[in-house]
């Protein structure tokens, strides 16, 4: 690759593209969170009502009020946002400026509560969001019908927005170009991991129930590289029985590993054994790898010491001792629920974890610094060998992609079904809401369902079942009461009584359920009333399945008129490194008013 190569996709017309998919994002998101307020411009009739799925004409002000931005956007339910990225236009003393994401963040910094520390670290992740969408724009333009048929991790890499509510959602400090090409989920580029030995001294590996080192890495490495691997050692003068081998992002060894952990390598506590011999690609998660060499194969979770949305995304070597024993445990839990089991529900277990411990950091930092999370890893189940003839699988992330024409992988796989929209949600909704209603009225356990999180299992376009995923780091255990193993006691959480719903309205309702109703109902293909109505008929029918947790029904009601508005952007606008204080997860909550319930009434 040339020098200009690396940037053969940071053009003028695709810069401006870009720009203007993000301060469309940025209006719309923004709006729903509060920070700012659009008003109502008037047309000559009178009539601006963005309501009700009506068109309305707003604008949105600088701090100065010297600046302003005028676009059309329809409102929908939980204060929704639907905004026409073609309509919004920029001027300033009555002269039309062109859309620039990194001003209107300067603009509108009092608004947004940018301080100046977090400013320009946030306008550096705002300027790498910028560039992955240049990069997207790049590729084949595949239609979400076209995207709907493809395989597994055709649709992972062909997807390109990210997260639906964070606008800086692809930020990620510490790539560099050639890193973004070589290891973005979006890029595709096979990737080769690097393998560690690490002294048993500073090093652990925990495994479920069943699984054995040896024959596990064995299986995972084939028998010739562990043979290799251990000549590496055998040829230092190492005894190969002293050392577990960690996978490693290959990012992390070039960038943190050879300098951050010097005194490490320097006295052969770690010893790099080179790259393992199959190939890899990226998720969205961009730390977690799918094996393309044998797809049956483990997930590889690695940490990663690179900032994107709101934290390092590193691992921690103490949480790695636990993870294994919480995923048999969840996986019981499920296998012995017979509601669970009707909703065809299942997870991909965190089978096995490596964790290393830096005996001088540790001294040096609380167990939430980064610098205790520079070196661990995971095996994760793939999901390839669960599936039946004629199954297939997505990432439910997928459900709200929208291709340049607009079309929803939603609506893609609505019309491929062959079956009503109502129907094909009521089977969606049995397959992903109702396991989570029942854990949360059963066991007060709730999980981090967001589209990344959740593996939807198809047939003909149908969702036949979901996969949960990201099981020891997400979920927790809300009942202060609750009898849990001593290796399962961490997942147990403070939670505040009234907060404890937003696990639902929050996760659920606005942070995905929120973008696919709006985006059906844009297409046309389910009124918004409707997919809202199905909904509460999903919670009702559960509800009627469980007479006996009515006291809890009633207790937490999922028919309130209201709830608290919880927003994601601006805690990463307060804080970007380290959104969330992990000590008090709820307490750093930035809620702002309420919203109406959708389900509510209905």
């Amino acid at each position: 690759m040339t020098l200009s190569d690396a940037v053969a996709h940071l053009s003028p017309h695709r810069w401006a593209r870009a720009n203007r998919l993000l301060i469309r994002k940025a209006l719309a998101e923004f709006a729903h969170e509060r920070l700012i307020t659009p008003e109502a411009v008037r047309n000559a009739d009178g009539d601006n009502t963005g309501d009700g799925g009506k068109k309305g004409e707003y604008a949105v002000r600088s701090d100065d009020g010297l600046t302003r931005y005028r676009f059309t956007a329809t409102r929908h339910a939980l204060d929704h946002w639907q905004v026409d990225a073609e309509s919004i236009t920029r001027s300033r003393d009555d002269e039309e400026l062109p859309l620039a994401a990194l001003d209107f963040f300067i603009e509108l910094k009092k608004s947004l509560g940018l301080s100046d520390e977090v400013l320009p670290v946030y306008l550096e992740e705002i300027s790498s969001t910028l560039s992955g969408t240049c990069y997207k724009l790049t590729k084949p333009q595949l239609t979400s019908p076209e995207l709907a048929r493809s395989g597994f991790q055709e649709i992972e890499t062909g997807m390109t927005e990210g997260h639906p509510c964070f606008v800086a959602n692809n930020g990620r400090l510490g790539f560099g170009i050639h890193e973004y090409l070589s290891y973005a989920p979006e890029t595709a580029s096979p990737v080769r991991l690097v393998w560690l030995a690490a002294h048993r001294s500073r090093a652990a590996f925990t495994a479920g129930v069943g699984i054995e080192y040896e024959s596990f890495l064995r299986d995972e490495l084939g028998k010739e590289t562990v043979d290799r691997f251990h000549g590496v050692l055998r040829d230092l003068d190492l005894d190969p029985a002293d050392y577990l081998f960690i996978p490693v992002h290959p990012w992390q060894w070039w960038n943190k590993l050879t300098v951050t952990f010097a005194a490490e390598v320097a006295q052969q506590h770690l010893v790099c054994l080179g790259e393992g011999d199959d190939e890899y690609l990226a998720q969205q998660s961009i730390r977690t790898f799918f094996n393309k060499s044998e797809p049956e194969k483990h997930y590889v979770k690695t940490a990663l010491s690179v900032i994107n949305m709101g934290f390092m995304r590193g691992l921690s070597a103490a949480y790695m001792e636990a993870t294994p024993a919480i995923n048999d445990w969840l996986a019981q839990l499920i296998e012995n629920d017979p509601v669970l089991r009707s909703t065809g529900l299942s997870i991909i277990r965190e089978r096995a974890a490596v964790g290393y411990r830096h005996l001088e950091y540790e001294a040096a930092t609380d167990r939430y610094s980064p610098y205790r999370k520079m070196l661990a890893a995971l095996w994760r189940e793939s999901p390839v060998p669960s599936l039946q003839d004629g199954e297939s699988l997505a990432t439910m992330a997928s459900l709200v992609h929208v291709d340049h024409d607009g079309s929803s992988i939603a609506a893609a796989l609505i019309d491929r079904s062959g079956l009503t929209p109502v129907e094909w949600l009521r089977r969606y909704l049995k397959a992903y809401l109702t396991p989570l209603l029942h854990s949360f009225y059963a066991y007060d356990l709730v999980f981090m369902p967001h589209g990344e999180n959740v593996i939807l299992v198809l047939k003909d376009g149908v969702v036949e079942r979901a996969i949960y995923k990201d099981i020891a780091e997400e979920i927790a255990v809300m009942d202060p009461d609750a009898v849990l193993p001593p290796t399962v006691e961490r997942l147990r959480v403070d939670v505040p009584e009234d907060k404890k719903l937003l696990s639902i309205f929050t996760d659920v309702f606005d942070c995905f359920f929120r973008f696919l109703a709006a985006n059906l109902a844009g297409e046309g293909v389910i009124e918004e009333d409707d997919f809202w109505r199905t909904v509460a008929d999903c919670v009702r029918d559960y509800q009627a399945s469980a007479p006996e947790l009515a006291d809890k029904f009633r207790q937490y009601d999922m028919f309130a008129p209201e709830f608290a508005l919880s927003c994601l952007n601006r805690l990463q606008l307060r804080d970007n490194e380290q959104m969330v204080d992990l000590s008090d997860p709820a307490g750093a909550l930035q809620l702002v008013g309420t919203l109406k319930n959708p389900i509510a009434g209905l």
